[in-house]
């Protein structure tokens, strides 16, 4: 058959404005008629042509609530505004790290490579019809589309006047693989169904030595559990972690890809995935059935990862630092060193120590994994993380979950290899402690205040802006609140002038730095789809062995006393407590 490309007249919708990881919003917004349309539209007009007609495109998500009429819809636009060909996940699924992968990688039946995606996901967010949808660009490098691209498509949503869509394309079948051609007025048009795990299984192999990794899975000592969250980390878990490194099938947990997630948050941290949390040790009912030696959870769309040992939780500042620590030794991709090393701004400076002690570059970043990209694109960096459970490497440019997941087996498998017929093996809690030990230890926690009322969010953070201006005001709220934490003695605005482009990016996080080292941040997330999130970031150093083995919390005590009467946080929001403790 030949499509006709049909131009629709639409309005503008308002409000489409990508965040740091493209556009969020509930699913009843995005079934609006011509919402999805516009939004796709305006990024087809945000590219350069070359990157539209006659291109190929990869359009595939985690799998939620809409997800698969949202792909047809793109794919007939995609034929409409001259695309060649479309690449589509098995069942629409793809993991956002195999999208970047898939793009970086794979060639096409016909020799194509891809020069963008589509991605459709809300990450860590829920799914079901009353919960959330989202959509973001990558470009060819495989990395989230730059504020330059980001900006323009925000815009063309505020302009658009028609979309293109080739209405009678039939549905394709995306359950099954193999290409589907039709013809158009500029050609022919192929929709391409493939395998959503074998470029992805490809590229770990080549990092990872499976082989010591299935040797430590192998032994009767090691167990292990994986939770998916019911996201589409589980169209990986099986190949991996069941096939190709010999775990037992019931090590799995939730690994069945579903478009509500079975009803939870799949977000991967110590409030959500109760039930990995619980069997690891970690809940609050004491279980007789012994721990496994290692846990790990995915969130929505996997790039984001939890790592836990027996009764153990790693946080993701420090666990950046130690697969950083621990790379050149366990991972056969980094055997020749690390090009540098670079975190977010919120995220702890566990990394900028271990940076320091092996003489690597080291960057700090605003939040957003575009800004990671950039220094990879160009040499600089090797290992990155944010404190938001995100960590990944060169390989792609996107954080990876299970690549993260890898990279701990991996360290657990060398530290081990000599070990393995021995009475006890080295545990998760053995390389965090030898490496407080080493480096000292970041005392960290986060505080997330989710759906505050945006107009209180924004006041709360003007309001310190203005209080950074005295920092005699802010030393008698510190002092006032309590005698026994140091004074500030810097306080700014983030502001982060980009290395390898120059671009400056500005109101990146409120920061309050004390004498001791302690850090305290505030920042407004662009993760949700309602209200704001204002996300309170507390740290604290120590570099005493003696004293690095205290709990968290009760270190952190006086610091969050000062930071909620610094921000007046009760004030402005009405809220008694934080909605999630990290």
């Amino acid at each position: 058959m030949v499509f006709k490309v049909s131009k629709v007249p639409t309005k503008p919708f308002d409000g489409q404005k990508p965040g740091t990881s493209g556009l969020r919003k509930k699913v009843k917004v995005f079934i609006q008629p011509h919402y999805l349309q516009n939004f796709v539209q305006s990024t087809f007009n945000a590219l350069t042509p070359g990157k539209v007609r006659g291109a190929t495109l990869v359009v595939s998500g985690d799998g939620r609530y809409f997800s698969k009429d949202a792909i047809q819809i793109i794919i007939k636009m995609a034929a409409a505004n001259g695309v060649r060909s479309v690449w589509v996940g098995q069942n629409g699924l793809l993991s956002t790290p195999a999208v970047s992968a898939v793009i970086r990688e794979r060639v096409g039946v016909d020799g194509s490579k891809a020069t963008g995606a589509f991605i459709l996901t809300a990450s860590h967010n829920p799914g079901g019809p009353h919960e959330d949808f989202g959509i973001k660009y990558n470009m060819e490098n495989g990395g989230p589309a730059p504020e330059a691209i980001t900006d323009k498509i925000f815009e063309n949503t505020k302009t658009i006047t028609d979309y293109l869509i080739a209405e009678d394309l039939p549905n394709v079948d995306i359950s099954a693989i193999g290409v589907t051609s039709c013809g158009g007025p500029e050609g022919q048009f192929d929709v391409e169904v493939f395998d959503s795990a074998s470029d992805y299984v490809k590229l770990m192999k080549s990092i990872f030595d499976f082989e010591l990794i299935r040797k430590l899975l192998s032994s009767p000592k090691f167990t292990f559990c994986y939770d998916a969250l019911h996201g589409v980390a589980g169209a990986y878990a099986r190949r991996i972690f069941v096939e190709e490194l010999g775990a037992q099938e019931s090590s799995l947990l939730n690994c069945v890809p579903k478009e509500d997630f079975g009803g939870g948050h799949p977000d991967p941290n110590l409030t959500y995935a109760k039930e990995l949390v619980a069997s690891m040790g970690l809940g609050k009912s004491n279980s007789q059935i012994e721990p496994p030696e290692f846990g790990a959870a995915a969130d929505g769309d996997a790039d984001r990862n939890m790592i836990l040992g027996k009764r153990c939780f790693v946080t993701p500042s420090d666990s950046v630092a130690i697969i950083a620590a621990n790379a050149v030794d366990a991972i056969p991709y980094f055997s020749s060193g690390l090009k540098g090393v670079a975190r977010s701004m919120p995220t702890s400076a566990a990394l900028d120590v271990v940076a320091k002690h092996l003489k690597l570059k080291f960057f700090e970043v605003p939040t957003g994994w575009k800004f990671f990209g950039n220094l990879m694109d160009a040499g600089l960096c090797s290992i990155c993380g944010e404190e938001s459970f995100g960590t990944g490497s060169d390989h792609i440019r996107e954080k990876d979950g299970i690549w993260a997941v890898l990279a701990w087996l991996s360290i657990l498998a060398y530290k081990n290899k000599e070990n393995l017929n021995g009475d006890k093996l080295v545990t998760v809690e053995d390389i965090v402690r030898q490496h407080w030990a080493t480096y000292g230890r970041h005392y960290y926690t986060r505080y997330d205040y989710e759906n505050v009322d945006a107009g209180a969010a924004k006041d709360l953070m003007a309001y310190l802006v203005k209080l950074q201006s005295s920092f005699d005001e802010i030393n008698t709220i510190v002092k006032g609140a309590r005698s026994d934490v140091s004074n500030v003695v810097n306080a700014d605005e983030f502001e982060y002038k980009d290395p390898v482009d120059g671009s400056v990016s500005k109101h990146q996080g409120i920061r309050f730095l004390f004498e001791d080292g302690s850090r305290l941040v505030f920042r407004l997330s662009g993760t949700g789809s309602e209200g704001a999130t204002i996300r309170l970031y507390i740290e604290q150093y120590e570099k005493d062995p003696s004293k690095t083995g205290r709990d968290s919390q009760e270190a952190l005590g006086p610091l969050v006393e000062v930071a909620l009467k610094l921000s007046k946080m009760q004030e402005f929001t009405g809220r008694s407590a934080p909605t999630v403790i990290t």
